[in-house]
């Protein structure tokens, strides 16, 4: 069974930094698009980044210039390094993997990010 694993939330004030992984197993890493996507509370689910095997990047433009997506995949980790963080970007951080061709799309469980003001 395929598995994503996030770490790296947790508490910051605003202006700080934090640096979100995401680890995949029983997946062959380099063949899925990655991304990062965020739900706060009463809020629908949104992409934040995602990265495609090709290597296009896309951004909410709410943290563009702030959020940079990137993945290993000899180490089969995706991370988003989140600079100059607002409150509003409070909320439950997700991962996702997703492969179109094969109708395959695969979520982590979450890891929460606090933005104090």
């Amino acid at each position: 069974q395929v598995q994503l694993v996030e770490s790296g939330g947790g508490l910051v004030q605003s202006g700080g930094s934090l640096r979100l992984s995401c680890v995949a197993s029983r997946i062959i890493f380099n063949i899925y698009n990655m991304g990062w996507y965020r739900q706060a509370p009463g809020k629908q689910r949104e992409l934040v980044a995602s990265r495609t095997t090709g290597g296009t990047i896309n951004y909410a433009d709410s943290v563009k210039g702030r959020f940079t997506i990137s993945r290993d995949n000899a180490k089969n980790t995706v991370y988003l390094q989140m600079n100059s963080l607002k409150p509003e970007d409070t909320a439950v951080y997700y991962c996702r993997a997703d492969k179109p061709s094969l109708g395959q799309t695969f979520w982590g469980q979450g890891t929460q990010v606090t933005v104090s003001s």
